[in-house]
């Protein structure tokens, strides 16, 4: 089959165009505008009697709680699943029958975990923070 000089010319343009629209489709929806240089201000959140009641009575006890455990958890000896100490003890006993790799996942995990005490400490003073400050005891009105 042989082709005409108006069909390449035309394959050429189309294939042109193409190339073009697709090299200039990411220019096109790329943002301009540049990013603010102060984060916008947060609006004060304002509850309901109600919301306040279930966030002070509700949630705030259960996320301590959490936190409580959670701390616990991370803190317990080696006979306590998911500690730190567990997982340097399952470490210490994958390196022992020859499984490095296995060893050296348990040990990461550990040290994440470890990681974790000070994030968890932050939130508990958070919550108490917030506690202290919106929530009224349970005697006073």
């Amino acid at each position: 089959m042989r082709t005409t000089t108006w069909t390449r010319r035309l394959a050429l343009a189309g294939g042109g165009i193409a190339a073009g629209l697709l090299a200039i489709t990411p220019l096109a929806s790329a943002q301009t505008s540049p990013p603010p240089s102060q984060p916008a201000a947060v609006a004060p959140i304002t509850l309901s009697p109600e919301e306040s009641q279930q966030v002070c009575g509700d949630w705030v006890p259960k996320l301590q709680k959490r936190t409580q455990n959670l701390t616990q958890r991370i803190n317990g000896g080696a006979e306590v699943a998911g500690s730190v100490a567990n997982l340097k003890a399952r470490s210490a006993d994958q390196k022992a029958k020859g499984h490095t790799a296995a060893a050296d996942r348990l040990q990461k995990r550990a040290d994440q975990r470890q990681a974790r005490i000070s994030q968890l400490a932050d939130a508990k003073q958070k919550l108490d923070a917030f506690a202290s400050a919106h929530c009224k005891p349970a005697g006073t009105k």
